[in-house]
């Protein structure tokens, strides 16, 4: 009945009822499922969990203890278009983990122990718009071509991980990137970040806590800010000789000084089997003169 008294259409009772079983059937334990979305934050997770509606669009697992993400599974969502698993126990290898959710636009792994990331990691994530993985303390290798497919990427966070370096063209090549995190991690400024520093003064991204991003070896540069650090690597990178230049120099010197002595020798030993021939032939004609 209608709150006036009138029976409701039997159409529009079927659909709440269908609407409200849709919520209980298929929700994992201890999760609450709503239209498209599946929450399981703070649940105490330690494996991926089963029973989820494969209609899902968007699926929070933040604060857990789960370590492994499986790709079949994950496959079964083809929907999901947003993923947030920060603050949980994922690590070691990624590769190959998401080949199945092509549509997702929005992942969440910081807070992780994610230790690398290389090509196959998010390879297969061609919407990606968003990817978060800071505070992974022993995150500390990104391949150059790691982002190479995602192409829409547009925000990428790296802060508070254990970079120590990041090649130019892992975020150079990526046309739509506009926001990337890189503060309080263990950036070595030498010779070879010079590029990557240069392109940070000339590229229109903007780099969020700016003031955190900074040097922290070598000894000389510590806590010097990553703009104002490359007019000191551009002195002491371009105009300065290390003791291995000096090193190449003193070798290079050395094997044009040998050449030289060495065609100087072969020059003198020409000059002089001229030489002798050249008298022996004078010889020869004064003795057929003489005849």
């Amino acid at each position: 009945m209608s709150p006036s008294g009138k029976p409701r259409p039997l159409s529009l009772m079927f659909l709440l009822g269908m609407g409200l079983a849709s919520e209980r059937i298929g929700c994992p334990s201890g999760c609450s499922c709503q239209y498209l979305e599946v929450n399981c934050t703070g649940q105490q997770l330690r494996e991926f969990p089963a029973a989820i509606p494969l209609d899902t669009r968007q699926l929070i697992l933040a604060a857990n203890n789960v370590s492994y993400l499986p790709a079949l599974e994950l496959s079964f969502l083809a929907d999901l278009v947003y993923l947030d698993c920060r603050k949980n126990l994922l690590g070691d290898d990624l590769d190959f983990t998401f080949i199945g959710v092509a549509k997702l636009v929005y992942l969440d792994l910081s807070f992780n122990n994610l230790t690398q990331v290389t090509f196959s990691t998010f390879s297969h994530l061609l919407s990606l718009v968003v990817l978060k993985i800071s505070d992974n303390p022993n995150l500390v290798s990104v391949e150059k071509d790691a982002f190479a497919n995602n192409t829409w990427l547009r925000h990428l966070d790296l802060s508070r991980t254990g970079l120590t370096f990041l090649d130019t063209n892992t975020v150079r090549d990526l046309p739509n990137l506009r926001f990337l995190g890189l503060s309080d991690n263990l950036w070595h400024c030498n010779c070879s970040f010079l590029d990557f520093i240069t392109w940070m003064t000339e590229s229109n991204v903007h780099f969020p806590d700016a003031d955190n991003i900074t040097c922290y070896t070598p000894e000389g540069l510590r806590a010097l800010k990553m703009p104002a650090v490359e007019a000191e690597l551009h002195f002491s990178c371009l105009t300065q000789l290390y003791k291995q230049d000096y090193i190449f120099l003193c070798l290079i010197g050395f094997c044009i000084f040998f050449a030289g002595t060495v065609v100087a020798w072969l020059a003198g030993i020409c000059a002089v089997v001229y030489e002798f021939h050249t008298s022996k032939g004078e010889e020869e004609e004064e003795e057929e003169e003489d005849t």
